[in-house]
């Protein structure tokens, strides 16, 4: 039955999903295979080929993929103990990675903001500097 203990794992075992789901779709390391994988989803004849490609693309559709394998390596489950408790964890896990996600994202943003605000003040200051 549901335990506190559940949540807590939930939590822990949707970080590794978001690390992975976001490393693969977003950054430089494996920027040659989405790339490829980019133009595989929009060339490829069938329907299924294009969206196998697109996978390796969106991290929110990765991210089911990575939840599948992490609870086949862990045997989590939630709320109930048979398939049913797979289910919900799975979904519950992909939500959790994707808030991660989302939240890691804003934050990226606010960086790039205040670092593109800082060197526009710098430049500022170099130029008054400069006439001066």
């Amino acid at each position: 039955m549901f335990q506190l203990h559940q949540v807590y794992t939930l939590f822990l075992l949707a970080i590794p999903v978001a690390c992975v789901a976001w490393t693969v779709t977003h950054e430089e390391i494996f920027r040659e295979p989405r790339e490829y994988c980019i133009q595989c989803s929009k060339e490829k004849k069938t329907l299924l080929a294009r969206k196998f490609f697109y996978v390796f693309t969106c991290e929110y559709c990765f991210s089911h993929y990575v939840t599948v394998l992490m609870l086949a390596m862990t045997g989590f489950h939630l709320y109930l103990d048979d398939w049913r408790g797979y289910v919900i964890a799975g979904f519950s896990m992909v939500w959790m990675a994707n808030i991660y996600m989302n939240l890691y994202n804003m934050i990226r943003i606010d960086l790039k903001k205040e670092k593109t605000l800082i060197k526009k003040e710098e430049q500022a200051m170099k130029e008054e500097e400069t006439e001066n």
